[in-house]
């Protein structure tokens, strides 16, 4: 089995895995923060600039993006914030943000949901997004949602991703991620939707993102390592989904990505124990059990 020696992973549980909660303080936030850096991971999305009526728990992240300045110094830690336009740009390149990720989803019905407007409508803004991020020196990631399917729509043309993908590269984009929204792919359309979209990408950078909502988020996340992708999203504890994608709950879970790779013999920078440690955290934050095994089972090494 040809695998990679090191997958990077990307911490969304302050994003993704808060943006479907009841909001929380921002020092508890803080101390979910510090425990997430304890783990030796290298890239956190932070938060997300988008409208606080719509998203009320993550209605603090500019406040959020100024505690983020004490991390810089001390460790190697990329952090990131998403946006669902281009006012959202603006707004976290002005709370200091110099890596953004921008949404479009493949589906029409969707992207309506999420930002009010069409697939077509939210592709043309990545120049916009992309002229905002890059004329402050900083990165944009376009990350396509509903990269397999639709709560609304149903499957996912992948033509429509791959053109999605195809007007990111045109338009000057740092990176792409595949999203798998509602958590209802399986290894082979992973796999064969990443053998599609490699050439068009055009060799930046591509990363996954995946839910485990049916219970083959690691299997797709494995599937999507086979395939030579080593950018992975998770979530500490499980926690997180879509608020505007019915019955999309549960990412993958750090710990449980990180005990996977380990015993594949792929590196991931992240130290297990701190990492459920910080599931722990997340868990008493939101005041609800979390789906990850690993908080519930721990690892299989004593110690």
């Amino acid at each position: 089995m040809n695998l990679p020696a090191k997958v990077d992973i990307r911490e969304v549980c302050l994003r993704d895995g808060l943006q479907i909660e009841a909001p929380i303080s921002l020092s508890a936030k803080v101390e979910l923060l510090d425990a997430i850096v304890a783990t030796g991971v290298r890239e956190v999305e932070a938060t997300a600039f988008v409208s606080p009526s719509k998203v009320p728990a993550l209605a603090d992240a500019a406040e959020l993006a100024q505690e983020l300045h004490r991390y810089r110094a001390s460790h190697d830690v990329e952090f990131s914030a998403l946006v669902a336009s281009p006012n959202g740009a603006k707004r976290a390149i002005a709370a200091g943000l110099d890596s953004i990720e921008y949404v479009v989803s493949a589906s029409d019905a969707h992207s309506r949901a999420n930002v009010g407007r069409d697939t077509a409508e939210a592709t043309t803004a990545i120049a916009d997004v992309t002229r905002i991020a890059h004329d402050s020196g900083a990165r944009v990631e376009v990350i396509i949602a509903t990269a397999w399917d639709c709560p609304f729509d149903g499957p996912t043309d992948p033509q429509r991703v791959l053109d999605i993908a195809a007007a990111a590269v045109e338009l000057g984009v740092d990176r792409i991620a595949i999203a798998d929204t509602i958590g209802t792919t399986t290894p082979l359309r992973v796999s064969t939707l990443i053998e599609a979209i490699r050439p068009i990408v055009d060799g930046l950078p591509l990363g996954a993102h995946f839910h485990n909502t049916r219970g083959a988020g690691l299997a797709s996340a494995f599937a999507a390592v086979q395939a030579g992708i080593t950018r992975l999203d998770a979530s500490i504890g499980g926690l997180g989904g879509c608020p505007f994608a019915p019955g999309a709950s549960g990412n993958i879970a750090t710990e449980d990505l990180v005990y996977l790779l380990r015993d594949s013999n792929i590196d991931t920078d992240v130290d297990l124990d701190a990492a459920i440690a910080a599931a722990r955290i997340a868990q008493r934050a939101v005041g609800h059990d979390l789906p990850s095994a690993l908080l519930r089972a721990g690892d299989r090494i004593a110690g």
